[in-house]
């Protein structure tokens, strides 16, 4: 199973300003914690200066990841605040029939409501039904595709 984990990176900043991104971290310890053998990809590993990319540098790397959207099983979006870029993965992944939770608090946001199979106002309650359930038998792609 191939999980792509979406999140905020530069939100409603301007310029070349980020969000803290240590909650990729804490996140993706509560899914290998639990299953060790999934398959985690993180947009921001190895493009922590993307705000500075070119405009070529920075335009395959948003096609690259939404391709790489479009190969995965689950996604995973944290959202504690808007943000257009995850909103696009949310989006792209909705519309190809790939599941998507969310970490999210803001449960009146439209995106938030209508496209994640669930939503987790917390990372608490998100590690909670980590530990809880198999998300591998509730939220692959393959298993949707056979119901």
């Amino acid at each position: 199973m191939k999980i792509f984990f979406a999140g905020i990176i530069q939100g409603s900043h301007l310029g070349t300003d980020i969000h803290a991104q240590n909650y990729r971290e804490t996140i993706k310890d509560i899914v290998r914690s639990r299953y060790p053998d999934i398959e985690l990809f993180d947009p921001f590993e190895g493009h922590e200066m993307s705000v500075h990319y070119n405009d070529e540098q920075a335009r395959q790397t948003f096609f690259k990841h939404l391709n790489e959207v479009y190969n995965s099983d689950l996604l995973i979006a944290y959202l504690p605040q808007a943000s257009l870029g995850t909103s696009i993965e949310v989006w792209e992944a909705y519309n190809r029939g790939i599941p998507v939770i969310s970490i999210s608090p803001m449960t009146t946001n439209w995106i938030i409501r209508f496209l994640p199979r669930r939503n987790f106002e917390t990372i608490e309650r998100f590690k909670q039904f980590i530990d809880e359930n198999d998300i591998r038998k509730l939220y692959s792609k393959e298993v949707q595709e056979r119901v």
